[in-house]
Order: structure tokens, then sequence, then C-alpha cells
């Protein structure tokens, strides 16, 4: 036992001194955290080093990989076309409201079948899992039945902070700590339902690029990663920006990685208010106003960014050409009304008694429908 904490301290120095590992170290490494076999101390600083440092795309698939192999519920739903993800990591700037929460449940209407695997707030003040839960969602539900509500309601959520979907440990490390670390991007990649599409929202443009290598490196087939920055270039979030441009990468079906800068206001949205798209409020409010949002009854810079975080999923999945088709396609669906729609389906199967969820739901839309 102290040979192997000697070993592990080691390699935890050569991490704070800025060496990073390879693929099998960080694998060999993080398993040890999982089974439990590093004190408490020792796997605090090893998610501190690594995080500090700045993760490589090998030190994300090695983790990713000990997660899935070891500690992940594995499901398979059974759809036709492609499963896709997307979600943000966290960690950033700029405290926006839910988008890719609103931008899920759009896609989700267009046909997209959605298998997401979201957390509670770690480093935010709601976390997709949170939300999805005050809008009457069973986050903490096992896997099979999210597998099911994949397949009759077109989504579902994977809760990455619930014993029932990562047993081992996952859940037990994030319940714990309270900051961003490695396990905002690796934890989050272990989706128990391997979807081979993604748009995935990143902290730091720096890892906008080494975050769509990490993907290819898992399997994923094609994936959008972005950052948006605000107004004067300098703070940043987890989402495609309305304030500022937005760096990101495209991972294409050949493998091919190309990097881009998305502007807004080229694709005809007006620069958005930073204040506007802040989360504000207590949770229940912000569930209000984002059924209101998907409801089609608030206009204005929340739906707009809604709309660009929608477009790339569309992108991915094959249902629009291009982002400025895909932004104008995703307010098309916002104004059917299909996602509201899609919302009391998905919490009608991602429940075992959804009775009482929808009638809670049916007294918040009658709350949304009362502010527009």
């Amino acid at each position: 036992m102290e040979e192997k904490m000697r070993y592990f301290g080691s390699k935890v120095d050569a991490l704070i001194k800025g060496l990073s590992l390879d693929r099998s170290e960080a694998r060999d490494l993080f398993s040890q955290i999982l089974l439990n076999e590093q004190p408490d101390l020792q796997q605090g600083a090893f998610l501190a080093a690594i995080t500090a440092k700045g993760t490589t795309p090998e030190e994300i698939a090695g983790i990713w990989e000990t997660i899935y192999a070891i500690d992940t519920v594995k499901v398979h739903p059974e759809v036709d076309g492609p499963l896709v993800e997307n979600c943000g990591t966290g960690m950033d700037a700029i405290k926006t409201f839910n988008i890719s929460t609103a931008a899920s449940i759009v896609a989700a209407s267009d046909g997209i079948k959605m298998a997401k695997h979201g957390a509670r707030a770690i480093t935010s003040k709601c976390g997709a899992a949170d939300i999805f839960e005050e809008l009457g969602v069973d986050v903490e539900c096992d896997a099979t039945l999210v597998k099911k509500s994949i397949e009759r309601a077109g989504i579902g959520i994977f809760n990455g902070m619930s014993g029932k979907v990562h047993p081992q440990a996952l859940y037990r490390i994030l319940s714990q700590i309270r900051f961003g670390t490695i396990l905002n991007i690796a934890g989050s990649l272990a989706n128990p339902a391997l979807p081979t599409l993604g748009v995935r929202g990143v902290y730091a443009k720096e890892m906008v690029v080494p975050i769509a290598e990490a993907m290819r490196e898992i399997g994923y087939r094609r994936a959008f990663v972005v950052h948006g920055l605000s107004a004067d270039g300098i703070r940043g979030m987890d989402e495609v920006s309305t304030l500022g441009e937005t760096i990101a990468a495209e991972l294409n079906d050949d493998g091919e990685i190309n990097e881009l800068t998305i502007r807004a206001q080229e694709m005809g949205i007006e620069k958005g208010d930073e204040s506007s798209i802040l989360h504000q409020a207590d949770r229940k409010k912000e569930a209000v106003r984002l059924l209101r949002i998907l409801s089609g009854d608030e206009l204005g810079d929340r739906r707009e960014i809604v709309c660009l975080n929608a477009a790339p999923i569309l992108y991915v999945a094959g249902h629009a050409s291009d982002l400025s088709e895909g932004k104008e396609k995703a307010a098309e669906i916002i104004d059917s009304g299909k996602p509201i729609k899609k919302l009391e389906n998905w919490v009608s199967e991602q429940n075992v008694n959804p009775a009482e969820k929808l009638e809670r739901l049916d007294k918040m839309l009658d709350l949304a429908y009362a502010d527009s």
C-alpha cells in the first residue's frame, strides 16, 4: 500500500510541475480514485493538480475510459437514427440561465434523439439536472427508465451525480466537491448511452480543440465544441454567445477537426445584453421563464440565444445545412408549439408515477402564460 501511495503521489507531483499523463497512466491512476484505493487527500490533490495544469485529450480520454468501464450503468436505447447529446462543462465566468436545457428540448421537438447526461449544480447556480427536475422530470430514476424515455419520448437525461447511474464512486466524488475539475469534462462524457453526435460548451477557449480531440478519441462521429465570449472578449461562457464571438471546433465524419469563429451578428442576431441572459432568480422562477421561451411567449435575448444554441445540434444531426439555417429552424420549432408538447411527453415517460409531476407542470405553464 505504501508503495502504491508513493507512486500515486509522484504522479501528482509531476502534474503540479506541469507534466502530463498518457492515456493509460490517466486511466490507471483514476481507477485508484474510483476504487477508493488512495486516501482522500491524495484523491483531492490529483483532481486539483490535473485541473490546474490543464488537461490533455489523452488524459480526458483515459479518465473517461475508466469511468465508463467500471462506474457507468450501460444502456442501449433502441431508436431510429443516432443519439445526440448537448451539455456544458460549467466552470465558466458568465453564469447564464439554462440555455442548453432549452436547446435540447427544441432539438428533440424536431425528432432528434437526445440522450443527455447532466448533473446538479457544482459551480453554477442551477445545473441541468436541477432545472429538469423543477420542470417535472425524474432525475433520480435508474438508467433503464431514462432508456425508455429516450425510446418513447425521444429525450432523456442521466443524472451524473446519481449512484443509480454511476454506482461505484463518481456520485460520491461529485457530491463532496464544490469546484470545477476534470470531471466536469471527462465525467460528463461518460454517458451510459454512448451517443455518437454531440455539442459541448467548454469553460475556456484553450479547451475547445482539446475537447474536440478527446471526443474523437472516445468515439464521437460528429461534434461541435464551443466557447462564447463576452462583448469585450475577456470573459466567457460554455455556450454559443450572442454577446461577442464564439470560438468553435467542428469534428467531421472523416475525423478532421476544423477551427472556426462564430459571429451571431452575421446571422441576423442583434448583440445581446449580458444581464438579460444571466440566471437571476430561484429555480422555480427560472423554470417558469424557460417555459415562456419554449412556448414562444417570450421574445428577445433569451429566445435568441436558445435558438442560436439549438442550431449546432440541428446541424450535427443533419437537420440543418448550416448554423444559420439551424437558428431559423429553431425559431420555427418554438413557434410551432412542439417544445411544450415534447416536454409534457418527456415528463410522462421519465417518471414512474407521472400524474403528480404532470399536474405540477400544468400549474407552472399556467404561471408562464399568465406572465406573458
